[in-house]
């Protein structure tokens, strides 16, 4: 995807996929976010009761059931919709960068059987807020791995200096709320990547296409294709 006057690209992932008329993380909302044109999808893995890597973000169903004690067809019930595994997702869409949130340790082991299947068929950056299971990741897979931060790290020359050993880990997802040049600059020089989610208005994701970000992560994909050149 191109910017008029910047460079490097910024790829373009749809946040739980393009879910303004459908809902998110659906097979539905993943079709409707290739339409668009988008480079990927950030998506997110939970585990059910009956060991699936269900694709689901909040930990709790609306009926206010924990999403690791129900089966898939239990939580299907709840949500009110088909709710695809992790290998279904990445089987149906060979041609998307797929960053795959892990959201919890219990969630790891069948993600992990999932993705080492995928890990040489598809392009994947496997992230988490659980650094011990990006670290674990980054251990056992050939995929890259990268960390969630929701807040400023007083040094980021700390957090990187802290996956040393582990070359699979070269990039950083951001809260657009707390990026900065100098946190940005910091781990580009690093030579590692950086990522951002969050953003809402127009404005901010035509800041974010001016910052040189590896990848911007958003639930208004159509805001950027606007604002692109193609």
């Amino acid at each position: 995807m191109v910017f008029p006057g910047k460079a490097p690209v910024m790829l373009l992932l749809a946040h739980r996929g393009y879910h303004a008329d459908v809902p998110e993380n659906t097979m539905a909302a993943f079709e409707a976010a290739l339409r668009l044109g988008v480079d990927g999808i950030e998506t997110d893995v939970r585990l059910s009761s009956d060991g699936l890597p269900v694709i689901m973000h909040d930990r709790a169903t609306p009926k206010k059931r924990a999403v690791v004690e129900l089966t898939r067809r239990e939580i299907e019930s709840d949500v009110g919709h088909p709710v695809p595994v992790l290998d279904e997702v990445l089987d149906a869409f060979p041609d998307l960068l797929w960053e795959v949130e892990i959201k919890n340790p219990e969630a790891l082991p069948a993600a992990m059987r999932v993705l080492k299947q995928f890990q040489h068929r598809r392009r994947l950056l496997v992230t988490s807020f659980r650094h011990d299971v990006v670290m674990q990741c980054a251990g056992e897979l050939e995929a890259d791995c990268g960390l969630l931060l929701a807040h400023r790290p007083l040094d980021v020359g700390a957090v990187i200096a802290g996956c040393a050993g582990q070359p699979q880990i070269k990039a950083i997802v951001w809260d657009y709320n707390i990026i900065d040049t100098a946190v940005l600059d910091a781990v580009q020089h690093a030579g590692w990547r950086n990522y951002v989610y969050g953003t809402v208005t127009p404005a901010e994701h035509q800041h974010c296409a001016q910052l040189g970000l590896a990848g911007l992560i958003t639930d208004y994909p159509q805001l950027i294709c606007r604002l692109s050149s193609r």
